[in-house]
C-alpha cells in the first residue's frame, strides 16, 4: 500500500506541473519589467547624445572609453531598440546578449568602485566604507532641511537618501537578462514562440 504522504506529495506535484501550461508568464513579466528601464536609459542617451559621447570619452570626469561616439551609439541603440524587442518578445535570446554586455560594461566602468548598494544604507550588511561615510553627510543634509525647509512636506513622499550608484541594479538586470537568454521569450506571449511554431520543427 502506497504511503498516503507520498500520494499527497505526488498530487501537489501534479498541480505544480500543470501550472507549466502558463510558463510563458514568467518570461513575459521579466521582459515587461526590463523593457521600460532599458528604453528609458537608451532614450536618455540618445536625446543627449553629445553629452553622452563626451562622458563616454573623457578620462578625467567620464569613462575614458575609446571611440566614444561609437560606444555611446551602441549602448543607446542596444538599450532602446533592445527594450522594444523585449516588449514584442522578438529575438529575445539574441538581444539578451548585447544587453548583458552593456550591463557588464556599465557595472565595471561606472558602478563597481562604489560597491554593491545602489542607495546608501548604513544599516545594510553590504555597506562599505563609502556608504558608512555617506551616513554622516545624510544626517547633515537632513539637519539643513529641518532648519531651513518644510521637512515634513519634503519627505512626504519618501525619505531623503544618498545615491551610492553601486552595481546592484546592473547586476540584477544582468541576471534577469541571463534568465531570458536561457528560457527565451516564452510560450504564447512572444513573437519568438509563434515564429518558431511556423518555421521551426520544434517550439522555442
Amino acid at each position: 500500500m502506497a504511503n498516503p504522504l507520498i500520494n499527497f506529495a505526488n498530487k501537489l506535484q501534479d498541480v505544480l506541473d500543470y501550472s507549466r501550461q502558463a510558463d510563458g508568464l514568467a518570461p513575459l513579466l521579466l521582459r515587461l519589467y526590463l523593457a521600460p528601464v532599458l528604453m528609458q536609459a537608451g532614450y536618455n542617451k540618445l536625446s543627449h547624445f553629445e553629452d553622452t559621447a563626451a562622458w563616454f570619452g573623457n578620462p578625467e570626469w567620464g569613462l575614458g572609453l575609446p571611440m566614444p561616439e561609437v560606444m555611446a551609439a551602441l549602448a543607446a541603440g542596444t538599450e532602446f531598440f533592445g527594450g522594444i524587442a523585449l516588449i514584442l518578445g522578438l529575438a529575445t535570446r539574441w538581444i539578451s546578449i548585447p544587453l548583458m554586455v552593456t550591463m557588464i560594461v556599465a557595472a565595471v566602468t561606472v558602478h563597481l568602485e562604489n560597491g554593491w548598494l545602489a542607495i546608501s544604507d548604513a544599516s545594510s550588511w553590504l555597506a562599505n566604507e563609502r556608504v558608512m561615510e555617506a551616513a554622516e553627510r545624510l544626517d547633515r543634509a537632513k539637519d539643513i532641511l529641518r532648519e531651513n525647509g518644510n521637512y515634513s512636506w519634503l519627505t512626504g513622499r519618501g525619505s531623503v537618501v544618498i545615491l551610492n550608484n553601486g552595481i546592484e541594479f546592473a547586476a540584477t538586470y544582468f541576471i534577469m537578462l541571463l534568465s531570458l537568454f536561457f528560457i527565451g521569450g516564452g510560450r504564447y506571449f512572444s513573437l519568438d514562440y509563434w515564429i518558431a511554431r511556423k518555421f521551426r520543427t520544434q517550439e522555442a
